[in-house]
């Protein structure tokens, strides 16, 4: 609730009727900010982390950049699978050699439960994690009125389907809080936003033909909201109003979402009930609830799957009408391989949005981008052989000054993701936090030369 203090706190919530609206960074919170930072600049380095996971692997040819003749190059020309990236490549570093090692190959289970834990998946025992974007939620979430965020394109609550020997959670759950907790993943973009923006307690979640009815969330707040713009400057008004609006723009293409929803038909095992019916509607708008969490703080830790391990799901609307699942066993068809290529460009073209997304978005002296630290990527290699080595894998954002994109770095060597997880983590200000026995990567500093 707005205070009577000159500087307004970055816990600032305009609330009434059930909302609980969190504010972005304005410059009337850089004073109170500063007075308990231990520099001026401190407000800067705010850093968020952010990992999207795209499964059952990838098509090498049509992703790789050519390859430098030393251990990395400038990212000048993009491959077809990551051509979309063109506007933010400088923000984007490209790495290839990179493995997760599991004593059970060839598993999807394996693939997924592995990516963010670098863990063994013990079969029949149900243990895993912690994930690192747990780790990272001990140390950074506690600042956050939410520790993180689980979400998910499909809905995880389909029993059975996994690997034989694997639980359920192996395969469809990416972030575990301990060894034996796995933390369930949300895809319905209403309760996602309830979530974010809802007074826990005074808003409560009715079917989609009643929330097609009611008033927008943000009509509960006008009068905190009148009170608030007599208090900033211009600058200030004008961030708020842009923030309150992209809130206004995702709430509305939900409602459209739910008043879009077959009714009275068995659903897509893959979608939610409520979600857009478009598949790339229903990512943008995951990704954009993602970006409104970052802007107003809610969170600083996010995990997003763009589909299940062994998914079924097809992509008509990119020209692959047969399962996903189905074309990763390509035995090196052309055709097939062509197709798993199309899916890898898709799924890059909607995380290439959210990265453009938060370049849009300026926060004190840069933007989110330069305030976050993203990957994108899957546990699998080539899905034919169901293999967790050369790992398709993205680094973006600048993470508050620590990272420098913009460039392809290749591991001779197969190289553990856990010493990619512990360099992200440092980069973020972690403390030296061991991932599975892992080390640092210097060649991912903002500072290293080739």
């Amino acid at each position: 609730m707005i205070g009577l203090k000159r500087s307004l706190s970055r816990r600032t919530l305009l609330k009434g009727g059930g909302a609980a609206i969190a504010l972005p960074l304005l410059d009337a919170m850089l004073p109170a900010m500063s007075a308990v930072a231990s520099t001026p600049a401190a407000p800067d380095r705010v850093r968020r982390l952010s990992y999207v996971y795209m499964p059952m692997g990838f098509n090498p040819t049509e992703w790789t950049p050519v390859r430098p003749a030393r251990g990395e190059a400038a990212l000048d020309k993009l491959p077809s699978s990551l051509h979309s990236l063109e506007a933010v490549k400088e923000h984007v570093t490209v790495i290839t050699g990179m493995e997760v090692r599991t004593p059970y190959p060839g598993s999807h289970a394996a693939c997924n439960s592995a990516f963010l834990s670098t863990s063994h998946t013990q079969r029949c025992n149900f243990r895993l994690g912690p994930t690192v974007d747990q780790i990272a939620a001990r140390h950074i979430g506690q600042q956050t009125r939410l520790p993180s965020l689980q979400l998910a394109m499909d809905q995880l609550n389909i029993i059975g389907q996994c690997d034989n020997g694997y639980a359920y959670a192996d395969q469809s759950a990416l972030s575990w809080a301990s060894p034996t907790l796995p933390l369930p993943s949300e895809a319905q973009p209403r309760v996602i936003f309830e979530r974010l923006f809802g007074d826990a307690g005074a808003r409560v979640l009715r079917p989609a033909p009643f929330l097609t009815q009611r008033a927008s969330l943000l009509d509960s707040i006008v009068e905190e909201t009148s009170r608030l713009r007599l208090r900033l400057g211009a600058a200030d008004r004008n961030r708020v109003d842009e923030y309150l609006s992209c809130i206004r723009e995702v709430e509305r293409r939900i409602q459209r979402g739910e008043v879009n929803a077959p009714r009275n038909v068995l659903p897509d095992l893959d979608r939610p009930v409520g979600a857009p019916v478009d598949y790339a509607d229903h990512a943008r708008l995951m990704f954009d609830l993602q970006a409104l969490a970052f802007q107003g703080d809610i969170t600083r830790i996010t995990t997003f799957q763009l589909a299940r391990e062994a998914s079924t799901r097809a992509y008509p609307e990119i020209g692959v009408p047969e399962p996903h699942h189905t074309i990763t066993h390509h035995g090196n068809n052309a055709e097939k391989l062509a197709q798993v290529a199309k899916v890898n460009r898709f799924h890059v073209s909607l995380f290439a949005g959210f990265l453009e997304k938060l370049a849009s978005i300026p926060e004190g002296e840069g933007t989110l981008l330069d305030h976050s630290l993203l990957m994108f990527g899957s546990g699998m290699g080539d899905g034919d052989a169901h293999d967790h080595t050369n790992l398709p894998v993205l680094l973006a954002g600048g993470g508050a000054g620590q990272l420098r994109g913009g460039r392809h770095v290749v591991f001779d060597k197969p190289t553990p993701m856990a010493d990619l997880h512990r360099t992200v983590l440092n980069n973020v200000g972690l403390p030296d936090e061991a991932i599975a026995e892992s080390g640092r990567l210097a060649e991912l500093s903002h500072n290293h030369t080739v």
